[in-house]
């Protein structure tokens, strides 16, 4: 079994702040996207003795990053080998796959880098000989998202891309178990490239697959968060803290930080060398290294490293590295090395 992760977006609708760092290395409470997505797979990786991972990133966006380096050192961090294949264009979810076609044998599990699950039955149905699976979650704006249907039996019956009116509330989360590689391989060669399509989306190939007799089961997480948009970041920001929180993590406060006359309501995090000095902090606030903060109140916000913030009431708000803002009162959404004041 392999590990495929398809990373090759622009992440678009997290402008400014994927302008210069690729969206699965987004730091959220001290770890990036990504970080968190492995480190989620380590018993998946142990118990199926999974020995190979596979990337497929944009060949551009990388330009202010080393994505390859760090790919190679965050593997190098649980002890698996890394494959990594580009997608010059961004013609979509089912392109990029082609990319790794090499890759597309045996059993394989494809997740995607914007996403996060938590999942206690995870490595028991992988056990229970599935051909195929596609994990989902109950949502409540299923039409921004790729959705099932299934009969009471879990079996999919039908796989729609974002649907303009009410089919199903059970969103496709982007993670699929597939016991052989090559049927998706062969699916894929055989519709891509056959008309002037901008974006060639899986949903539509499961979608063919199912038409010609592949079965695909449902299963549902117990959690999930993505990461897709500034709001779904904001808001898994928040479900992480809570998560971590509950586990009576001491280290959601780096003992390096310096907080002076200052009120913090968890869950939130802070990291090492940050200031804070006459502010009300939290809940659900990640701040980052370095940062300094003063006469403020911010509540469900992610903030940076290395940034300056005074007299400021923020909520809602991300806030990149090396920002400086001052004396304002709204929502913001501010990249790297912006000065706002």
């Amino acid at each position: 079994m392999k590990i495929i992760i398809p990373m090759a977006g622009k992440g678009s609708r997290l402008h400014p702040h994927t302008l210069r760092i690729p969206k699965p290395f987004i730091p959220i409470a001290g770890k990036t996207i990504l970080k968190r997505l492995l480190e989620s797979l380590s018993k998946l990786i142990k118990i199926f003795s999974i020995n190979e991972i596979v990337f497929i990133i944009g060949k551009n966006n990388n330009e202010y990053f080393n994505i390859e380096k760090n790919l190679i050192n965050l593997s190098n961090d649980i002890g698996i080998h890394p494959i990594i294949y580009y997608q010059k264009k961004p013609l979509g979810t089912a392109d990029a796959l082609l990319k790794a076609k090499n890759s597309l044998v045996g059993p394989i599990i494809i997740i995607f880098s914007d996403t996060l699950f938590y999942n206690n039955n995870f490595e028991n149905e992988l056990n229970r000989k599935y051909d195929n699976i596609i994990w989902t979650k109950k949502i409540n704006n299923p039409n921004i998202f790729g959705v099932v249907k299934c009969n009471s039996l879990g079996l999919i019956t039908h796989f729609i891309e974002k649907p303009n009116n009410y089919i199903s509330n059970l969103a496709i989360i982007g993670i699929y178990y597939f016991k052989n590689g090559l049927l998706l391989k062969k699916e894929l060669e055989s519709i891509l490239y056959k008309d002037e399509q901008v974006e060639y989306q899986l949903t539509s190939v499961l979608e063919n697959m199912r038409k010609k007799g592949t079965n695909f089961f449902s299963k549902e997480v117990n959690e999930w968060m993505d990461f897709g948009c500034k709001k779904t970041v904001i808001s898994s920001n928040s479900k992480i803290l809570s998560i971590e929180y509950s586990k009576k993590n001491n280290k959601l406060i780096h003992k390096k930080s310096i907080i002076k006359n200052s009120l913090i309501i968890n869950p939130c995090y802070i990291d090492e060398n940050t200031i804070i000095k006459n502010s009300i902090i939290g809940p659900y606030v990640s701040i980052g290294k370095f940062t300094k903060i003063n006469k403020s109140n911010i509540k469900e916000s992610i903030i940076f490293d290395n940034t300056k913030i005074n007299s400021a009431i923020l909520r809602n708000s991300i806030i990149g590295n090396y920002c400086s803002y001052i004396e304002k009162e709204k929502e913001i959404n501010l990249g790297d090395y912006s000065n706002y004041e």
